[in-house]
């Protein structure tokens, strides 16, 4: 699957990506903050990162930038199943913080999950991230109240403490909306 936003063109990863992938996530302060990656990351994680299969239910993409040249990757996001629903996780390379692509990246996921019929998205993030908590806010979620410890590979499988967010696709139908759906091919 890909889409394309205002800035953003979201791709699948290529086995040929695993460069760009490693230099963009092999950072301390941003694997840290992810709960399923290891630290320290390395190329082989990126390698295999680059060909796991995607299932489409469960969509996940390389943030590109198609006006730039060489189209660089700024980051990733997508959509994995969790026992409350389809979960929303992201990650922005350091080198392109501050540029909404975090927001932007993530509203375009939330209209890929209305057209692909899903009701809700949950999302969350470590209470020590609360740059990622705006984020999410800007998208749409809402906070739960919940805060839970979850896994962070990162920091040694250490549990965290990580706050709850939800965002009823249903309700926010008509901000999501039909026209923008018909963007993701």
């Amino acid at each position: 699957m890909f889409y394309r936003s205002e800035r953003l063109f979201l791709r699948p990863a290529f086995p040929e990506d695993c460069r760009a992938v490693y230099n963009g996530i092999c950072d301390a302060g941003i694997v840290s903050m992810l709960s399923r990656a290891p630290w320290p990351y390395r190329m082989a994680d990126a390698e295999q990162f680059c060909v796991r299969e995607v299932q489409a239910s469960q969509p996940r993409f390389l943030i590109t930038l198609p006006d730039t040249p060489g189209a660089p990757i700024v980051g990733c996001i997508g959509l994995h199943k969790e026992v409350e629903g389809f979960e929303m996780g992201y990650w922005i390379a350091r080198d392109h913080w501050g540029h909404g692509y975090a927001s932007e990246a993530g509203r375009a996921v939330t209209e890929i999950a209305h057209a692909l019929g899903y009701r809700k998205l949950v999302a969350g993030h470590f209470i020590d991230n609360p740059a990622s908590g705006r984020v999410l806010r800007k998208i749409g979620f809402r906070e739960t109240g919940e805060v839970r410890p979850t896994e962070c590979r990162a920091r040694g499988g250490d549990l965290l403490l990580a706050r709850r967010y939800t965002l009823d696709l249903e309700t926010t139908g008509s901000e999501v909306g039909d026209d923008n759906a018909m963007k993701a091919a």
